[in-house]
């Protein structure tokens, strides 16, 4: 029986969250080179810049400008904090570090392209769902070639929740009970799908943003709902329930 398919892109099927921490670990240093005299520690610049981050993300969707501005945002938060003169200097090292992390390599997961493949071959209709800029989205979607798996079925937002992903099942006529959102994102993948009454593919990352993680124990899920580690398990645990239906 062919199924729609949903998949995330960013640490669904290609690296980013790595990037991320990579860039913000070069911000820490920063921070703590120029603070030093008022003893910024690390941890918490880090947990200020993630503070600020995630209440912009809630306000701006995922804009590219959001995360070098959060990096200054937090700048100005500890020279304010300690009297410190702000330096526009500075201040433009951190936004130009901020938007390197968009500049970062495109990295699939291991068995990417052999899931993408098996499931296709299984007759079932692959869709991308991806929030973020579309030209960045875009971008690394070419350098992965993903378009040979989702074709015209790719959609790109500045805001990924309920609302965005009922959009698309409506606009796109996809059957509630034949439709299956495969994502990280517990916020963002999970908790909408299983609100719309979707089948969920909950696919747990070592490396997570603060962003994404949200309980889901009060979940209830009106189809399945399974929690998998690597994406080449998808297809036979797609398969088993299908046939244990």
């Amino acid at each position: 029986m062919q199924q729609n398919i949903l998949f995330d892109l960013d640490d669904t099927l290609i690296h980013c969250n790595k990037y991320f921490h990579f860039v913000q670990a070069q911000f820490a240093d920063l921070m703590t080179t120029w603070f030093a005299p008022f003893g910024l520690t690390k941890q918490a610049a880090l947990a200020k810049h993630s503070e600020i981050d995630i209440a912009g993300v809630q306000i701006v969707g995922f804009k590219s400008e959001h995360f070098p501005q959060s990096f200054v945002d937090t700048y100005r938060y500890y020279s304010a904090l300690h009297g410190r003169t702000e330096s526009a200097d500075e201040e433009a090292l951190l936004w130009k570090l901020g938007l390197s992390v968009f500049e970062q390599e495109t990295e699939p997961y291991p068995y990417m392209n052999e899931t993408l493949e098996s499931l296709a071959a299984a007759g079932h209709r692959l869709h991308l769902y991806t929030g973020g800029d579309p030209d960045i989205q875009k971008r690394k979607i070419e350098a992965a070639g993903l378009q040979r798996y989702f074709r015209d079925r790719i959609y790109i937002r500045l805001h990924k929740n309920v609302e965005a992903l009922k959009e698309i099942v409506r606009a796109q006529k996809l059957r509630i009970d034949r439709t299956w959102m495969v994502g990280n994102s517990v916020r963002t993948d999970v908790l909408p799908a299983l609100s719309c009454g979707l089948h969920a593919i909950y696919l747990k990352q070592e490396l997570e943003w603060d962003y994404n993680v949200l309980p889901i124990a009060d979940a209830k899920p009106s189809g399945a709902f399974l929690t998998l580690s690597s994406l080449r398990q998808i297809p036979s645990a797609i398969d088993a329930y299908l046939t244990q239906g």
